[in-house]
């Protein structure tokens, strides 16, 4: 399943870079991120509960992000499995400036697998937009505070 879009922060570049950098920022606003622990600099091990159309459950995984070039880019790799199966992705996020503001652009492939992709990918495709969505949304939040 391919994900792609954009988001538009009102801040500077390395400002946004920080908070998408930021173990805390990124655990808080993580949609049903109940814990994100950083085993080595820049890898974390993740905890993340999702429930999606009746199936609800907990995944563990690892998360990297991989080829830092502050403050432009990084790829998230990820992958992670839990009782109704497995996520294994990356994207590639970039970051750049559009006057005063930040834009971040992302461009995901991500496979699904197990009870959850019965769900099928059009409804997993609407629903990874809209938790993505939330984290935008969040993350611009705490940029304001």
């Amino acid at each position: 399943m391919k994900i792609k879009g954009n988001y538009k922060f009102k801040a500077d570049q390395q400002t946004v870079w920080d908070l998408f950098n930021s173990q805390e920022s990124l655990a808080r606003n993580l949609p049903g991120c109940e814990s994100l622990l950083e085993t080595e600099p820049g890898k974390y091990d993740a905890v993340v509960t999702i429930g999606v159309a009746g199936i609800k459950g907990t995944y563990e995984g690892k998360v990297e992000l991989a080829e830092p070039d502050p403050p432009n880019f990084y790829r998230l790799v990820g992958e992670g499995g839990g009782k109704p199966g497995f996520v294994k992705g990356e994207a590639a996020i970039k970051f750049s400036t559009d006057g005063q503001n930040t834009v971040v652009d992302y461009n995901a492939d991500v496979q699904i697998g197990g009870l959850i992709a019965g769900v099928g990918q059009r409804m997993l495709g609407g629903i990874s937009k809209m938790m993505l969505g939330q984290f935008f949304k969040k993350m611009a939040k705490e940029l304001k505070s």
